[in-house]
């Protein structure tokens, strides 16, 4: 079987014992489509609705783990921001899009944010970073 080298590297077993946690962030997708589809990569998201509900909070948990969760939905609105102001990057893989906005520095600037918002958002965006860009065994 063969892997794409630049495609996102699936979850490290340390991590296992968190995905109970998170995983609502599997439904990240579906979660951000309104009663009409928002957008799916390549796809027109001419009919762009409000936001979604924020991730439901099924237990409470840590709270930095809850705070990176909570940090990957505001990158994905993030995205989806840029998407529907640049309507070439409609065309982009969603790998990719990821792939352009964080970096080993953070992520990007978020809109409406305050300062310590964009720390906490900032951190996340690093840690995906380096989770993305580690050698693969």
């Amino acid at each position: 079987m063969k892997t794409n080298p630049d495609s996102l590297p699936l979850a490290p077993a340390a991590l296992l014992p968190y995905r109970r946690d998170c995983r609502d962030l599997s439904e990240w997708p579906e979660r951000w489509m309104a009663k009409t589809r928002i957008f799916r990569p390549g796809e027109d998201s001419s009919n762009t609705h409000a936001l979604p509900p924020s991730p439901r909070r099924v237990r409470p948990v840590e709270k930095n783990i809850q705070n990176h969760v909570d940090n990957m939905w505001l990158l994905g609105g993030e995205i989806i921001r840029d998407v529907n102001e640049e309507p070439r990057l409609r065309k982009v893989a969603a790998e990719q899009l990821v792939r352009n906005v964080i970096h080993e520095d953070g992520g990007p600037l978020i809109h409406n944010g305050w300062e310590d918002e964009q720390r906490s958002f900032d951190s996340t965006c690093r840690k995906f970073y380096r989770f993305l860009t580690q050698p693969r065994h």
